[in-house]
């Protein structure tokens, strides 16, 4: 009679793993995305932030003589690099406009590598109290994402979303 019983409850560890197991797995994974997503944004943030605070610093002011403090493109993408430690260069956009609404738009590495010989914000929109913003966006790729209802379909691929940090400050000096 026990060997009835042992026989009946042979299969119950399996099934109660697989009923309570995977989705605790797939509820574990998809927290640490969660959390790589949101450390992604906030360095994101953080760099552009940086960026603008070294762009505004660096007005009109710096380029009259014996000021030689002027800044490019290049420079304030160096600055956004080293404060967003972590960043992939080849995986976020950034979007520079001055007061005038002209926009120049490139990859960080881009921006590092080719944009060193214009100063920037140009001299016509380089005035204290103007307002200059920069943006920067990364396309957050996550493999939980592919399984995600809607995910992607209308913003881009499966398993892509968009983070998107701006900062606008004005000219100090």
């Amino acid at each position: 009679m026990g060997n009835d019983r042992r026989t009946k409850t042979c299969g119950n560890c399996l099934l109660e793993f697989t009923l309570v197991g995977i989705p605790l797995i797939c509820v574990l994974i998809t927290t640490f995305e969660m959390s790589r997503g949101m450390w992604i944004y906030q360095t994101l943030a953080h760099g552009v932030k940086g960026g603008v605070r070294y762009a505004v610093v660096h007005g009109q002011n710096c380029s009259k003589p014996p000021n030689t403090c002027t800044v490019t493109i290049s420079q304030i993408a160096g600055v956004i690099r080293s404060v967003g430690v972590g960043l992939p260069a080849d995986f976020v956009t950034l979007t520079f406009m001055d007061a005038k609404n002209s926009a120049t738009t490139c990859l960080l590495s881009d921006c590092i590598a080719n944009y060193d010989l214009a100063a920037w914000p140009p001299s016509s929109a380089n005035a204290p109290g103007q307002d200059i913003r920069i943006s920067g966006t990364f396309e957050f790729r996550s493999a939980m994402l592919m399984f995600w209802p809607g995910a992607g379909h209308a913003l881009g691929p499966p398993g892509m979303v968009r983070l998107s940090a701006d900062s606008r400050e004005g000219i100090q000096f």
